[in-house]
């Protein structure tokens, strides 16, 4: 089973190949909305024995940051590299 975990936003990696995929305004909609209701779902990130590396969440983990936050909640997930 999976638990939620505080992770900083500074120490997660995010892969460029991911990174290729951000759309500015899905950010600053899901922004809005973590800001009305919360994080509804935690990230999912995998650790390679020195950094967290992004899975899955990236329009969350932007979010995050853009609303300035420290830390997010995050499953840690063991996942192929991509």
């Amino acid at each position: 089973m999976l638990r939620v975990q505080k992770v900083r936003v500074d120490d997660i990696y995010v892969p460029a190949a991911r990174r290729k995929t951000l759309h500015p305004e899905t950010v600053r909609h899901l922004a809005e909305d973590i800001l009305e209701n919360g994080m509804k779902t935690p990230i999912q990130v995998r650790h390679d024995g020195k950094r967290h590396i992004l899975v899955e969440g990236l329009h969350r983990l932007e979010a995050a940051k853009w609303l300035g936050e420290t830390d997010i909640d995050a499953y840690l997930v063991q996942a192929k590299r991509h």
